[in-house]
């Protein structure tokens, strides 16, 4: 049974006499269902009665409240906001409050569950999606920043019109790409190979865009010319005994950090284990929907095994979502993200005194153990599931001690 959410007579004379009305009830719910807790219940609802009031002095209709409206709410009558109190301001509160709104009101019918995709560029994007998805196999993380990007430069340099490469300059494609202030060398890469991405889909559709695609700056990169970073035995001995001390959520982040170290586990993996995924009996996790998009099943070292249990055990809270990793505050029932893997991992960087800021580093120590193990790199290739040896390869980079043994003197040099 719903808990009525008490909150002070002007915000709630404010909710009563707006639009929002028929759908107040709803969203109690909505926030009982999430198990927030009974203050958070009330700020939020307080949240949206502001809302309410501004959008009843604003005229608003119901089938025009959406993610436009929300950014008008933030942009234009806040900074200069003068409701009478009592009235919530805070922007943290506001944002969180409106996005569950929103989801109420997209369950309900009123605000649509997509955009609608009428206009020439939202059609585009939508074919080269499909493209990217159905020809080329893309993953769906890469497939949306892809598409984000193509629809910067689209919205740049076409507009509303009919899409048209003919329309396009080669030195617009690189101004695009160099950004009006100048960008590193990472994100020129990044943005070239999208780009070029697009244009070559437009290729196949019969546009021609080899003028356009000889505009992309090349960065020069060479590959393999670097040594990559790793942790060697005695940090990461203290990287994991920095999970003996106590603070919210130990045992969740000790079990994911063990899981990247001792398996090599990307964060977008952590967050997608199920239950099901592991075998307890045989000792094996197995890996579905990953970057490789294949399945995979490996063996489960005792201490990971250990750790996940602990918090599965103790830690883990009472949830019907079949993730192995959930969240621990409200809204509960949820996965959590790879912002909580990265978190986890350089909280327990600061713990250490260190000031790396990378989470991969991880990955790339869990390969250069092996490989100082003795391991081959096959084996090493196949638990990191790269499809080519030549991906694994650089991890040989690390094995100083073999290298040591074949490295001639430098030119020079005492003998």
């Amino acid at each position: 049974m719903q808990k009525m959410i008490v909150i002070q007579p002007r915000p709630r004379a404010w909710l009563e006499g707006s639009i929002l009305q028929p759908y107040v009830s709803q969203y109690g719910e909505h926030l009982q269902r999430r198990r927030y807790a009974p203050g958070t219940q009330r700020a939020y609802m307080c949240c949206i009665a502001h809302f309410a009031h501004w959008l009843t002095q604003e005229g608003y209709r119901l089938e025009a409240i959406g993610q436009v409206a929300v950014m008008r709410f933030f942009s234009e009558h806040l900074p200069a906001c003068v409701c009478p109190d009592p009235v919530r301001r805070i922007r943290h509160d506001l944002q969180a409050a409106l996005g569950h709104l929103l989801e109420v009101l997209k369950a309900g019918g009123v605000v649509p569950q997509y955009p609608a995709r009428n206009s020439a560029i939202e059609q585009e994007l939508t074919r080269f999606d499909i493209h990217m998805r159905d020809v080329w196999g893309l993953a769906d993380r890469t497939r949306r920043r892809r598409c984000k990007m193509v629809e910067e430069f689209l919205v740049e340099h076409v507009g509303e019109q009919p899409i048209s490469m003919a329309t396009v300059k080669a030195m617009t494609v690189r101004h695009f790409i160099l950004g009006e202030k100048g960008r590193g060398s990472a994100a020129i890469a990044a943005i070239g190979a999208t780009i070029a991405c697009y244009l070559r889909f437009r290729s196949i559709s019969g546009d021609r865009v080899s003028e356009l695609k000889a505009a992309i700056p090349r960065v020069a990169r060479w590959r393999l010319a670097s040594l990559p970073e790793v942790l060697t035995d005695a940090e990461i001995d203290q990287l994991l005994s920095s999970f003996d001390q106590s603070f919210p959520s130990r045992l969740r982040a000790y079990a994911m950090v063990r899981c990247l170290i001792d398996l090599g586990l990307r964060s977008g993996e952590i967050v997608k284990l199920q239950l099901n995924d592991i075998n307890w009996s045989n000792g094996t996790i197995n890996l579905v929907g990953t970057k490789s998009r294949r399945a995979d099943t490996l063996p489960l070292p005792v201490s990971t095994g250990a750790a996940i249990a602990a918090y599965l055990r103790e830690e883990r809270p009472t949830t019907a979502n079949r993730a192995v990793f959930v969240r621990h505050v409200a809204p509960y029932d949820k996965p959590i993200t790879t912002k909580s893997v990265v978190r986890a991992v350089l909280a327990g960087y600061r713990r250490c005194g260190w000031t790396r800021t990378g989470v991969h580093i991880l990955r790339r120590s869990a390969a250069s153990r092996l490989l100082r193990a003795g391991a081959p790199m096959k084996e090493i290739a196949d638990i990191l599931r790269h499809r080519s040896l030549d991906t694994s390869a650089i991890y040989a980079k690390v094995d100083l001690n073999n290298l040591s043994a074949v490295a001639l003197p430098w030119p020079g040099s005492a003998q």
